[in-house]
């Protein structure tokens, strides 16, 4: 989409957002979660980026890893915000945060989002720049010998910053909604802020 493009600072930051399919080869991990819906071998996620520039990239990336914490919150599901220590981060990442959602079956928290910051990296591969805005040039009115007045130079193009992150991982978010609202009933309350979605349906009963 922007391969090889320059564009110019005023259009940043430029933000997308999509339903995406994912795959992974291998459903378990190493012999753990190799049934249900914490990992599978496909599954769907809301999928947001952001291009932007390299001085307001650690801005934008807090900005992107509150999107996801929102849903979390209106969904009322407890979580935890992970900042992940170099060891942990991804080969293309410089900073990245996991959101983790709160599972009582297991009674631990399990990563539902990861926003990552990639720096330059992806912008680099791909030949992403954005050209500066000019800075006001004082001498610019000043005639040159001869007459003519200087040209104001153009500012050489620099590498945009990209920031990826998961709105939510949707398997996973169901599967934290079903056991944070489930009563001992074996009912489950649906969260006020899905009811709209649901014809105005406030609880699940088992069958």
């Amino acid at each position: 989409m922007h391969a090889g493009a320059i564009l110019e600072e005023s259009e940043l930051p430029i933000s997308y957002c999509a339903l995406t399919p994912c795959f992974r080869a291998e459903a378990g991990s190493y012999g753990r979660d190799t049934r249900g819906l914490i990992r599978t071998h496909q599954f769907y996620k809301v999928e947001m980026v952001k291009i932007t520039t390299a001085e307001t990239s650690a801005d934008e990336h807090e900005k992107l890893t509150r999107h996801a914490q929102e849903c979390l919150e209106e969904l009322k599901i407890p979580y935890k915000k992970m900042r992940l220590c170099s060891g942990d981060v991804g080969f293309s990442a410089q900073h990245c945060y996991d959101l983790e959602a709160w599972l009582p079956s297991t009674g631990e928290y399990r990563e539902i989002s990861s926003c990552s910051n990639t720096g330059d990296f992806q912008a680099r591969r791909m030949a992403l720049r954005y050209r500066p805005a000019p800075v006001a040039d004082t001498n610019a009115d000043e005639p040159k010998k001869g007459g003519k007045k200087k040209k104001a130079k153009k500012p050489k193009p620099v590498l945009c910053h990209t920031i990826n992150g998961s709105g939510l991982a949707v398997g996973r978010t169901l599967v934290a909604v079903l056991e944070n609202y489930q009563t001992p009933d074996g009912d489950v309350v649906v969260p006020e802020v899905l009811r709209p979605y649901m014809g105005g349906l406030e609880i699940l009963k088992k069958k």
